[in-house]
């Protein structure tokens, strides 16, 4: 069987959808499974033996240059990348099931209109599967891949897997326990105070190396090492190399956002943080934890105003960043 996987974007949602390919290759073995991905993504995925490829499209250039011209060349591409027995679009979008649809394939599955906020994009699947946008995120893709391939992906299967992310970076690290700080993310209400952050590296007193994407996030990283000797800053890193630092770390503490959720593809205890986004979008665990304000949240529309993640304690992260690093020493 030829599966193509369509999942363009962000981070977070492509890491949160990379599990299932462990349950397919379980189920069929000898299956061809290749990656529909925005060319910007394209490292999360790379080294994963159970990718046999990964096609890039870059409509988000399309976007940014306003260019009908470069998305039309784009979009004919997609009908170059070969023929499949089974397209999945995992992310629900009126673009990803344009891409779904134009693959050429015997049957494209996706969400049905109820299960997602774009509800024209369940008009261009051959079946559908109907499961709530308020969901866990983890359970939701677990759902659909069942449900297209006839196999069986339970809660205990979840909480059982197999690393799946892989990194040939090498990386120069510290020789002693770290942790991760992800303190940047694609909105400022998503975002923990810088000061808090630099409060709770102070109250473990444990080395913190803070990973960035933008110069406001590098400023920010620059602006916490200045109030404590606990915490550096790391330099500019590919999704390679941000991979292996997360692998290699005792924790991760971070906003939710694309990096965060690194976390639990590498089986690393970790503490996200959730402010105005619905913890669901994390499969908690005994070593994977989510700390969220008091904010109620509406699925269908998330408010980018709700600064409420400042609500959350330094005091509340320590003590549970402190009994997850006991039971992993």
């Amino acid at each position: 069987m030829k599966i193509a996987i369509v999942k363009l974007s962000a981070l977070g949602d492509i890491v949160n959808s990379m599990f299932v390919l462990q349950f397919i290759k379980k189920y069929y073995p000898t299956s061809k499974i290749d990656w529909i991905v925005e060319k910007r993504f394209k490292g999360i995925l790379e080294n994963n033996p159970h990718i046999d490829q990964i096609h890039t499209i870059n409509l988000n250039k399309a976007k940014k240059n306003k260019s009908l011209k470069l998305l039309y060349q784009e979009l004919a591409r997609v009908k170059k990348f070969g023929e499949y027995d089974l397209v999945i679009d995992f992310q629900g979008l009126i673009k990803t099931a344009i891409v779904a649809k134009l693959i050429r394939s015997k049957k494209v599955i996706g969400f049905d209109f109820s299960s997602i906020r774009e509800k024209l994009a369940a008009y261009f699947y051959d079946q559908t599967v109907k499961i709530g946008y308020d969901q866990n995120t983890i359970l939701r893709n677990a759902k659909l891949a069942s449900e297209a391939l006839s196999i069986k992906i339970s809660k205990e299967d979840i909480l059982r897997k197999n690393l799946f992310l892989f990194t040939e970076s090498n990386l120069n690290l510290p020789n002693k326990p770290y942790i991760v700080f992800v303190v940047g993310s694609t909105w400022k209400a998503r975002n923990y105070p810088k000061e808090k952050y630099v409060e709770v590296a102070n109250l473990l007193k444990k080395d913190c190396l803070v990973v960035w994407g933008s110069i406001r996030e590098k400023q920010k990283a620059e602006w916490m090492k200045n109030q404590s000797s606990y915490i550096q800053v790391m330099p500019e890193l590919s999704l390679d190399d941000l991979k292996y630092v997360v692998s290699n770390s005792s924790l991760l503490i971070g906003n939710d956002t694309g990096p965060s959720h690194m976390s639990w593809a590498l089986n690393i205890p970790s503490i996200l943080l959730f402010g105005p986004t619905p913890i669901e979008r994390m499969f908690q665990t005994v070593s994977n934890k989510a700390l969220k304000s008091n904010s109620k949240i509406n699925h269908m529309k998330l408010d980018k105003k709700d600064f409420s993640i400042k609500e959350i304690s330094a005091d509340e992260i320590v003590k549970i960043a402190k009994d997850l690093l006991e039971e992993s020493a």
